[in-house]
């Protein structure tokens, strides 16, 4: 009997030290692969974005893209993207 529990009390320290040990090592590769992550994720960040054009663009062009964008909200609000609220709310930021 006593060697019958040696057996079990050695057997339970080792499984206890190899779930010990796997667990940190688990610990550190998670650690390591989330910092690779970050990295990764660092590297592909886009650039800031430029600075805005300076204001002299011709009116012309500003009231075309205002009207292409009309025409844009006014597809989706005929296709039930937008309800007629929204696109109340819409137009009415775009023309300010």
């Amino acid at each position: 009997m006593p060697g019958l529990l040696r057996g079990v009390a050695r057997t339970a320290v080792i499984a206890g030290t190899a779930t010990a040990v796997s667990n940190r090592v688990s610990r550190r590769q998670s650690g390591r692969w989330a910092q690779q992550e970050a990295e990764q994720q660092e590297a592909a960040a886009p650039p800031p974005a430029a600075a805005p054009p300076a204001a002299a663009a011709p009116l012309a062009d500003d009231m075309t893209a205002k009207i292409e964008q009309l025409k844009q909200l006014s597809t989706l609000k005929e296709q039930g993207v937008l309800t007629e609220e929204e696109f109340a709310e819409q137009k009415r930021r775009l023309l300010g």
